[in-house]
């Protein structure tokens, strides 16, 4: 595919040269994170399924089944985000956790690591 101005010198075409760049070369996808929720011996299996129904937007039986893997593994895996996104999850979860007098953990970690 070639335009009239592309063998223009003087807008830095050359003439006679088509140039093809591939778009999935130049963009790449963000790294994910999991969202990992930690057992302890405070915290409530109520809190914790609501926490994953409001900041996570899990079904009852979605955080159901979470929260089951945090009581019964140490730990489970709220959801997967790009950084940004999973920082500000972990901070929310944190900050209701402590508000509501928990000692809830919330970390995050490179998914597939």
């Amino acid at each position: 595919m070639s335009y009239p101005d592309d063998d223009d010198p003087a807008l830095g075409g050359t003439p006679g040269v088509l140039v093809v760049e591939n778009v999935e070369d130049r963009t790449k996808e963000p790294p994910l994170y999991e969202v990992l929720l930690h057992n302890d011996d405070y915290t409530t299996m109520e809190f914790v399924v609501e926490i994953l129904m409001t900041v996570f937007r899990k079904t009852e039986d979605e955080a159901t089944a979470v929260m089951l893997a945090v009581h019964q593994n140490g730990t489970g895996v709220a959801g997967v985000y790009p950084r940004e996104i999973a920082e500000t999850k972990v901070h929310h979860t944190r900050h209701l956790a402590r508000e509501a007098g928990y000692p809830l953990r919330c970390t995050l970690q490179e998914a597939g690591a």
